[in-house]
């Protein structure tokens, strides 16, 4: 009994026919899920368009192309606009070396479509998700360290905030939200340093931000904190302290003998 033989082409339609099916069922699907999505991503960065030209553009340009009394917005990325408005240091107040945070002027909602906006001008840090501000596996003594290397000679060695020059001055921390924290690190505001993740990693941001966190518990298991300035400062404040206390002991023990 001769075997028939298959025809050359009946693979090809096999593979046709199974790409369209699975073509037209992604289609469907897509159909009922995706045009919301894409509607409201629109109206986002449409809402956030508008609000960037009412109240950003006189300073960083229609086009947020900078100008002379604001920088360049394009490539800024989501984060750094999230931060700069979030925290209140945006819109400026008033001229100065460092902007301040203070009560945020747009809500929520606003800020998150200013930042949607900016996100569409260029690629640049984005709002970090849950997921990278969980710090349940973080660790706390790597996170000390990595503190103390990269943000302790601005921020103090409590994280309480230090002078710097010109005038400026790095923040307390003491008071500062996890997705701010990492927000900062991530874009870099005004004297502050660019931290990406060739440089400090996804999980030492974590690990940075869990310390921090510690450090905001104001947990002081040695006694007094005498203000949390450093161990330098304390050390030296202890050293003068000590060596008064001898000096009067000393001058007394005299007395006492004459």
């Amino acid at each position: 009994m001769a075997l028939s033989k298959r025809h050359p082409a009946a693979l090809f339609a096999v593979l046709a026919v199974a790409l369209g099916t699975t073509g037209a069922a992604y289609a469907a699907v897509s159909a009922q899920t995706t045009p919301k999505a894409v509607v409201l991503s629109e109206t986002q960065v449409e809402q956030g368009k508008q609000l960037f030209l009412t109240g950003c553009s006189s300073c960083h340009g229609l086009a947020a192309q900078g100008g002379s009394d604001g920088p360049s917005l394009l490539g800024v990325g989501a984060a750094a606009v999230d931060f700069q408005v979030g925290t209140g240091r945006m819109p400026l107040a008033a001229p100065g070396v460092q902007a301040m945070p203070s009560m945020p002027s747009y809500n929520a909602e606003e800020t998150a479509a200013l930042a949607a906006f900016i996100a569409t001008l260029g690629v640049g840090p984005a709002i970090p998700t849950q997921e990278m501000l969980d710090t349940s596996d973080a660790e706390l003594a790597l996170g000390g360290e990595l503190f103390r290397t990269n943000c302790a000679q601005c921020h103090g060695a409590a994280g309480t905030g230090g002078a710097l020059s010109q005038g400026r001055v790095a923040p307390n921390l003491m008071n500062s939200d996890a997705k701010y924290l990492y927000e900062a690190m991530v874009s870099g505001p005004q004297s502050m340093p660019l931290f990406s993740n060739q440089t400090l990693t996804e999980q030492d941001k974590k690990d940075i931000i869990a310390y921090v966190e510690e450090l905001q518990k104001n947990i002081s298991p040695g006694g007094a904190t005498l203000g949390r300035l450093g161990p330098v400062t304390e050390g030296l404040f202890l050293f003068i302290a000590g060596l008064g206390v001898l000096i009067v002991a000393a001058v007394w023990i005299g007395a006492k003998s004459k």
